[in-house]
């Protein structure tokens, strides 16, 4: 009767370890590495979100399908202190420029759809006034329109203009208040830098609100190149040769 009863009380226990045991097992049978980019830029998905379609809190922009050589130069301006924010830097400062523009060929290559635009809360007025700057600029201050330097469609211009579609409010406020400030630059001429200056903290907000409620267009692909040459120019790092253009 003792003997069947520390039989029975035991079952439990050996129930436990042989569990453990399998679970033990499971996990040393870990996934095969794979040597690609994708997994070696797993890190940036912590902020960029998944494949760099960008994160929820509307600070951490997409990645994903931007052009390589703006790519590029965004991870040569955190390395070389153009840009600031710590975790970035310290994230590039060991890469060389030919494995910067590795992880930039292969953000710029994923062709992923995009989500629909936030909720619009400005005013009318606001949106209008967002889109006069836009599409046509600011004569009298010597203001450009967006699309002269972003495309008609303002999806980017190959190889180192964004686009300015599918990007949230508060990223787009934060990055023209940085240009405004000098928090954030670019190689010489730092031709964002003055349009920035150049708009009013009104007309700021306001292109960034219109800008945000914008839907992609059917191609949303930068474009190879401009119609006629922007009419301010912007400096740029060269692409190391060989690399990836989209």
């Amino acid at each position: 009767m003792i003997g069947a009863l520390m039989t029975t009380l035991r079952l439990p226990a050996l129930l436990l370890l042989l569990l453990l045991s399998l679970l033990t097992s499971a996990a040393r049978a870990t996934a095969k590495f794979e040597d690609t980019m994708a997994q070696r830029t797993l890190a940036c998905s912590v902020c960029h979100g998944a494949e760099g379609r960008a994160a929820a809190d509307g600070y951490y922009p997409r990645i994903a399908g931007k052009p390589a050589g703006y790519l590029y130069n965004q991870l040569l301006h955190f390395r070389e202190g153009r840009r600031h924010y710590g975790l970035m830097t310290r994230l590039l400062e060991p890469l060389s420029d030919a494995y910067l523009s590795e992880i930039a060929g292969h953000f710029a290559s994923l062709d992923l759809p995009y989500p629909p635009p936030a909720r619009v809360t400005a005013t009318p007025a606001v949106l209008e006034r967002g889109r006069l700057l836009a599409l046509q600029g600011d004569p009298s201050h010597k203001l450009p329109a967006c699309v002269a330097c972003h495309g008609t469609r303002l999806t980017g211009v190959q190889p180192n203009t964004p686009g300015l579609l599918g990007l949230p409010r508060d990223y787009l406020n934060a990055q023209l208040g940085a240009w405004r400030s000098g928090q954030r630059r670019a190689h010489a001429p730092d031709c964002m830098a003055q349009v920035a200056r150049t708009l009013t903290p009104e007309d700021l907000n306001a292109v960034a609100n219109w800008l945000a409620a914008q839907p992609l267009p059917a191609n949303p692909h930068p474009v190879t190149r401009l119609p006629m040459p922007p009419s301010v120019a912007c400096g740029s790092a060269i692409l190391p040769a060989g690399a990836m253009t989209r």
